[in-house]
C-alpha cells in the first residue's frame, strides 16, 4: 500500500473512532514496514468513540553533553520501554511533552521579580473561554509600552512556563507587559493548544480568536503601544504562535517560535504525526501575510523534527527573496548554534533562524525552575525580546 492510501485509510479509521488500528498503521509506515491497512472483514467492531483532542506525551529529551565524555568511551545504550499502539495514541496532545510528576510548583521569586504584579484575569466569547496572567512592569506610568503574549507548551502553565522562560525578568528591563493564556484540560487533556485542527488555525473562530480576544482586551485595559504587539510560544504554543502570526498579521508586529510547526502543518491526526516525524507535506501559506519572525530549534530535537523551523522561516519570508547572512557561536560550557538572518532589500531582518546543535525538545537558555528547558543553550528569551523590539506595524 502506498503512503498516501495508508494516510487516507488512517484517516478514515480516526473517524470511525478506531484509534488503535490507525495509530498502528501510522506506525507502521514511519517504520517502512509493508503495511496493510485492515479490512472490514479482518478488523474487530469497535464501538462509536468520542475523539477527544490528540495527545502527545512524550519524555522531555535529555540531552548528554558529549564535550564531557571521553572519546574513548562508548555512548550507553539504553534500553527501549516496549509500546502498544495504544500507548503511541497516547502520545498525540497536539505534541508537547509529558508533565513532571510530583514537580515542586516555582517559587514567586522565580516567576516575577519584586516589586512587580502577576494578575489573573479571564475572557470569553462565542468560541469559548479563556484565563490568563498579566504581568504589569514596575515601570508602567501610563505611557503606551510593547506587549509579548506566551503560548505555554503541552502539560504547562502560565506560572510554569514564566518560570522556565525568565520572561518575566527580560520585560522588567524592557518595560513590557506580558500576558500568558492558558490552555484548559478541558479543551485538551494535556493542555495542548491544539494546533493541528483546522477549527483553530482560522482567524475569527476556535482558539485564534480566543488568543487575539485576550490580546486586544489588555490592549483595551492598560496602555500598550497597538505597533509594538508580539506572540511566542513553545512546542505546541509555539504552533499556535505561528497560526497568530499568518492569521492575525494586522495585530502582531513579529512572532517567535520554539520548537514548533508552521501554520497549516496539519490538518487532522495523521498528518500531525506525519509532520512531526518530518514527513508531513509543506505547509500552506497561500494567502497568508509574512510577519517577522524568529525561530528557535534544536538538531536532536525527537519530538518535533528541526525540519519543521526551515518551514516556519520559509512561511514567513513569503514570496520574498531575502539576503542571508550566516553566523556561528558557542554558549561557554554549552551549545554551539548556527543563527541564520534573512534580510530585505532594505536590510531589515524579515527572519532568524537559530539552528542549536545538540539541543533536545526545551526551551533554550531556560532556568531549571520551570519544566523543559535547556540552560546550556543561547538566551532564547532575551533573542527574541530583542527581535521583537527591533520591529514594529507599519515599518
Amino acid at each position: 500500500m502506498l503512503n498516501q492510501d495508508i494516510v487516507r485509510e488512517a484517516t478514515r479509521l480516526t473517524r470511525a473512532g478506531q484509534l488503535v488500528e490507525a495509530t498502528a498503521l501510522l506506525q507502521r509506515m514511519l517504520r517502512g514496514d509493508s503495511a496493510r491497512a485492515p479490512t472490514a472483514r479482518s478488523a474487530a467492531p469497535a464501538p462509536p468513540a468520542r475523539l477527544e483532542p490528540p495527545t502527545i506525551d512524550v519524555e522531555p529529551n535529555v540531552v548528554e553533553d558529549r564535550e564531557s565524555r571521553p572519546t574513548s568511551q562508548p555512548r550507553p545504550v539504553q534500553g527501549r520501554k516496549r509500546t502498544s499502539p495504544l500507548d503511541e495514541m497516547r502520545k498525540f496532545s497536539g505534541f508537547g511533552l509529558q508533565g513532571p510528576i510530583g514537580r515542586t510548583p516555582p517559587s514567586t521569586s522565580d516567576i516575577v521579580p519584586e516589586g512587580t504584579r502577576f494578575i489573573a484575569g479571564t475572557y470569553g466569547n462565542a468560541a469559548g473561554s479563556r484565563t490568563y496572567k498579566l504581568f504589569i512592569p514596575s515601570g508602567c506610568q501610563g505611557q503606551q509600552l510593547p506587549l509579548i503574549v506566551m503560548l505555554h507548551g503541552c502539560t504547562q502553565s502560565p506560572d510554569d512556563f514564566a518560570a522556565g522562560t525568565r520572561m518575566n525578568f527580560l520585560a522588567e528591563e524592557q518595560n513590557c507587559f506580558v500576558v500568558y493564556p492558558e490552555q484548559p484540560r478541558g479543551a485538551n487533556q494535556s493542555k495542548c493548544w491544539n494546533w493541528f485542527r483546522t477549527g483553530d488555525q482560522r482567524r475569527g473562530g476556535g482558539e485564534p480568536s480566543m488568543i487575539a480576544g485576550i490580546t486586544r482586551q489588555i490592549m483595551r485595559d492598560h496602555a500598550i503601544d497597538p505597533k509594538r504587539v508580539y506572540v511566542a510560544g513553545l512546542s505546541a504554543g509555539g504552533a499556535a504562535a505561528a497560526i497568530m502570526g499568518a492569521t492575525y498579521s494586522d495585530l502582531y508586529a513579529a512572532v517567535g517560535v520554539h520548537s514548533g510547526l508552521a501554520c497549516g502543518a496539519a490538518s487532522d491526526l495523521p498528518s500531525a504525526f506525519a509532520a512531526m516525524q518530518g514527513g508531513g507535506s509543506k505547509a500552506i501559506a497561500d494567502g497568508k501575510t509574512s510577519v517577522p519572525t524568529i525561530v528557535f530549534h534544536g538538531n536532536r530535537d525527537t519530538t518535533v523534527h528541526p525540519k519543521n523551523g526551515d518551514q516556519i522561516i520559509e512561511q514567513s519570508a513569503g514570496a520574498m527573496r531575502p539576503t542571508t547572512k550566516v553566523l556561528r557561536g558557542r554558549v561557554p560550557n554549552g551549545h554551539a548554534y548556527t543563527r541564520t538572518i534573512l534580510s530585505d532589500a532594505g536590510g531589515r531582518a524579515i527572519s532568524e533562524h537559530w539552528n542549536i546543535d545538540g539541543a533536545g525538545h526545551a526551551w533554550s537558555g531556560g532556568s531549571p525552575a520551570g519544566s523543559y528547558t535547556d540552560p546550556q543553550g543561547p538566551d532564547a528569551t532575551r533573542e527574541m525580546l530583542r527581535f521583537f523590539l527591533e520591529h514594529s506595524l507599519g515599518r
